[in-house]
């Protein structure tokens, strides 16, 4: 059976209802809540319209309630408690204000990135627990869109800045290099032009991480399709392959304080030079999740002191 209740009646006209049965007078239930007389007294008249009987008598200047209005009043009391519960309940259900965050990353943020933010977020919020997944751009953003991830740090491309759903908070650009092995032979007294390592074996990662991606538009602006040995699903594996000598690769310059004593790394020249846009990336309708509103906080200070710093 359908409940017999106005579209017109709404939880604004009803807290403003409780507010004026609490405060007895007009001029202070619009001073507790920040609005105007008017607009109380237009609250108070729409709302016994829509109850469809007499709530209130005037006496005077003054308006007084009637039996009918005290009988509302503990309903609406019940009701507002009941919808806070099931409006509790069901943030929970989302994941949204609790103890734990689901973030997902890059491989190759967890070496400085994840790290600094996961120390600013304890400083901020001791008692939230921070659940870490890795995987591919791609992965990590169906994973978001199924909701099984509050927010992830990945490599975006201007197209998605203007995304209708997602909410991105940009940390760094990061440019991409040639990894060699440390015995390969290269052409140092210039920036890497691809074409000069046609006849080299590479190595590479799969389809949907984000330096694949530009891997293979790199090798379209030389001209010529590279001859991959391997694709591995992760890029410590890829440059572990590099450090072994199977083949070249590109790098994201994060990579390089680990593996700049290693790998060789050169930079690539004018036709082929990218760059990563590193983002912290979650769902527009949780940007009022107080841990998220927290990350983007400490993303926003990571992003600052990063810009000083270089």
């Amino acid at each position: 059976m359908t409940p017999d209740i106005t579209s017109d009646l709404t939880f604004r006209k009803l807290a403003i209802f409780m507010a004026f049965m609490e405060k007895g007078n007009i001029a202070r239930t619009a001073e507790a809540l920040n609005l105007s007389g008017v607009s109380v007294h237009r609250a108070l008249h729409t709302l016994e319209e829509n109850v469809r009987c007499p709530l209130f008598v005037h006496k005077g200047r003054n308006l007084l309630p009637l039996p009918a209005a005290w009988t509302l009043l503990e309903y609406c009391q019940e009701a507002t408690q009941i919808m806070e519960r099931g409006l509790a309940e069901a943030r929970k259900m989302a994941g949204i204000g609790q103890n734990r965050l689901r973030v997902g990353t890059l491989y190759s943020l967890t070496l400085e990135t994840v790290p600094q933010l996961i120390m600013g977020m304890k400083l901020r919020r001791p008692q939230l627990e921070m659940d870490l997944t890795m995987g591919s751009n791609e992965t990590l953003l169906q994973k978001l869109e199924e909701g099984s991830l509050d927010a992830i740090l990945i490599s975006i491309s201007e197209s998605e800045l203007d995304s209708a759903n997602l909410e991105m908070l940009p940390l760094f650009h990061d440019e991409i290099f040639l990894a060699a092995p440390a015995a390969a032979k290269l052409h140092t007294s210039a920036p890497a032009d691809l074409r000069d390592y046609r006849q080299q074996k590479f190595v590479s990662l799969a389809e949907g991480f984000a330096t694949y991606a530009g891997f293979q538009e790199a090798f379209h602006i030389a001209g010529f399709e590279p001859e991959i040995v391997t694709r591995v699903n992760d890029i410590f594996s890829m440059l572990s392959l590099v450090q072994a000598g199977v083949g070249f690769t590109l790098m994201p310059g994060r990579m390089k304080k680990v593996y700049e004593n290693s790998v060789q790394l050169l930079k690539l020249a004018q036709p082929y030079q990218m760059q990563q846009q590193i983002a912290i990336v979650f769902a527009r309708n949780r940007e009022h999740d107080p841990n998220l509103l927290a990350l983007a906080a400490e993303g926003r200070m990571y992003a600052r002191n990063r810009q000083e710093n270089a």
